[in-house]
């Protein structure tokens, strides 16, 4: 395949080059994996744990409850850049290894970091009913207005800061398709209509979820998808709350061994997703929960945001990103919304041959905002 062309000016503009892999980590799988397999060095946590009230969802049927996150700080910091908000992906947490590595990277660079765990993820579960889903915007607004909160306070510390502290989101994978479904939702804008966050970057992050359910059910994916589908389930299991009849019997089934009850992401999200947020099936929650099908139409919306993918990830399909980008180029917003497209990389991987060249992509993206 041909090299896909990256934003070269906007890569130049901060001091990098091109993505190259490094060996031995050559093809999107192996980029994929490689955090699996390799345990990066990573300073020991320091952070301050904070509990935050979230509502019952909108279907009901999980009540109110608190979600868990942790707040780090930069050392020997008097003046922090700003706050950056942090959602893990399909099956993550908080304490997954290249969450927590990209999150050093922005620690060092003088930012302050929230990492979120949310619904049902660990080490959360015990605190909110129910699962998390690629819409869950009324668990999200108490999230921001925390974050902003802690802005505010983190600003009073500093001995440079007259204004609150700017807030940033980043998300990887599926949690940067919460921030943008987030950030694309009007009822959540503050009473001055700016956007929810200062800047925003998905990085790997689904925009079509009925073609990623379909690129994660190929033949070639099924190790993947076995993988997420046993995460999902054990967070689905280990819920402590009470369910309705219907999901009683379901979770029924999977504690009688019955795995092959529930065979693809799919079907997980037909029985327990979209009903615990509800939506009337999984065709809607696809549709409704998909933004491809509304940011063209809401970027006023959206703060300075930085897309990026590559095109051998084995889990997420390029042609929508690239659709996209075709779709804002002839619009207004074209120098605030950018895009960074590799041919290389993997799914959140892009384990160069300096380390993580995704996680210096972000932090000086962030330092240029």
């Amino acid at each position: 395949m041909e090299r896909v062309e990256d934003n070269f000016d906007l890569i130049d503009n901060l001091g990098l080059k091109p993505f190259r892999e490094r060996f031995p980590w050559f093809g999107g799988d192996l980029q994929t994996l490689r955090d699996t397999f390799v345990k990066d060095y990573l300073p020991e946590e320091k952070a301050k744990a904070i509990e935050i009230l979230v509502p019952e969802t909108p279907s009901g049927l999980a009540g109110a409850g608190k979600l868990l996150a942790f707040l780090d700080l930069p050392d020997g910091k008097n003046d922090i850049r700003g706050l950056v908000l942090m959602l893990h992906g399909l099956g993550g947490s908080s304490r997954r290894r290249g969450l927590r590595r990209m999150s050093v990277a922005f620690l060092s660079s003088g930012f302050a970091v929230l990492r979120l765990n949310l619904r049902g993820a660990d080490p959360g579960r015990k605190l909110a009913g129910g699962t998390y889903a690629a819409q869950c915007n009324s668990d999200l607004f108490p999230v921001i207005n925390r974050a902003r909160n802690l802005c505010k306070i983190l600003s009073n510390n500093c001995l440079a800061n007259k204004i609150p502290l700017p807030l940033y989101g980043v998300g990887i994978s599926l949690g940067g398709t919460i921030l943008l479904n987030a950030s694309l939702d009007k009822s959540l804008l503050d009473i001055n209509d700016r956007p929810l966050l200062d800047g925003l970057v998905c990085i790997s992050s689904p925009l079509d979820l009925e073609e990623c359910s379909a690129s994660i059910e190929r033949d070639r994916n099924r190790l993947y998808q076995n993988w997420i589908l046993q995460r999902l389930l054990r967070q689905t299991l280990e819920d402590p709350f009470e369910s309705n009849q219907k999901e009683k019997q379901i979770l029924f089934n999977l504690k009688s061994k019955k795995r092959n009850f529930i065979k693809n992401i799919r079907q997980f999200d037909s029985l327990i997703t979209a009903p615990r947020w509800g939506y009337e099936n999984v065709e809607s929650y696809y549709n409704l929960a998909s933004p491809i099908n509304k940011i063209i139409d809401n970027l006023n919306l959206l703060p300075s945001t930085l897309l990026v993918q590559a095109v051998d990830d084995p889990w997420v399909p390029f042609k929508t990103f690239e659709k996209l980008r075709n779709q804002i180029s002839k619009t207004k917003y074209k120098r605030k919304i950018h895009f960074v497209l590799s041919n290389k990389g993997g799914h959140n991987g892009f384990h160069g041959q300096e380390g993580c060249w995704g996680d210096s992509l972000i932090d000086k993206w962030l330092l240029s905002l």
